[in-house]
């Protein structure tokens, strides 16, 4: 069990847990660079665009009040609800390769997750407000605690950082099954042929590794939190 303690000097040794939950989301974000930059050069046999990919998948699933729009950035892609719009960055939108068609398929899984009313989908959107509550009040909350040595500030503010754990916990079943969705629409609608849906598989599964690595850092920071908490108590 992580026990509290301090080094020399004052150094907090809870500072471990913060380098580590990074250094683990600094890998998953190089492996996803590295993966879509060498897709990113392989061009599909159909040369679709994302964007063309996108507007297929939509068809073939029945959906016709979702639009496809560019977006400034390079892997900023993602499904709004809200306005119902797959929205695809610059690296997807206008590109023929494995990698944009595989991140569009992406997110149409998405739209199609929300054509059919798929529980963890509408469980991730329910709890958004108070995941982002969580995210932005609970280390203040945490720290005036800390100051006052004031448990229920403590506890209030573990609570709310525990908001924002369970956010991203839901959010991965939900990642993985749009890009099962995707995989499975690439063949089906005659975009990728089946080698080719190998390496935008490849691509999809280096993306939810960066949810999962922003999980066990979420993890490790609320293990932190606790470690702090119960050192305070002890003090």
């Amino acid at each position: 069990m992580f026990r509290y303690s301090r080094f020399y000097y004052g150094f907090d040794s809870t500072i471990l847990l913060l380098i580590v939950g990074m250094l683990l989301s600094l890998a998953a974000s190089a492996k996803l660079k590295s993966v879509f930059a060498t897709y990113s050069k392989i061009r599909s046999r159909s040369g679709l665009t994302g964007a063309q990919t996108a507007q297929r998948i939509l068809q073939a699933a029945g959906i016709r009040d979702v639009e496809v729009v560019p977006i400034q950035g390079q892997l900023t892609d993602h499904y709004d609800p809200r306005t119902r719009k797959v929205c695809l960055s610059q690296s997807s939108y206008q590109q023929t390769s494995l990698a944009a068609v595989g991140v569009a398929a992406h997110e149409c899984g998405h739209a199609i997750q929300h054509h059919v009313g798929y529980a963890p989908l509408n469980l991730r959107s329910a709890i958004v407000p108070i995941a982002n509550i969580g995210s932005s009040l609970s280390w203040p909350i945490f720290v005036a605690g800390l100051l006052f040595s004031m448990q229920p500030l403590l506890t209030a503010g573990i609570f709310l950082f525990s908001a924002a754990v369970i956010f991203q916990l839901v959010t991965l079943p939900v990642e993985y099954n749009a890009s099962s969705r995707a995989l499975v629409m690439l063949e089906d609608t005659g975009v990728l042929a089946a080698e080719e849906t190998r390496g935008a598989k490849k691509v999809l599964s280096a993306a939810a590794l960066t949810y999962v690595a922003a999980l066990a850092s979420s993890i490790l920071q609320l293990l932190r939190l606790i470690v702090l908490a119960g050192g305070r108590n002890r003090d």
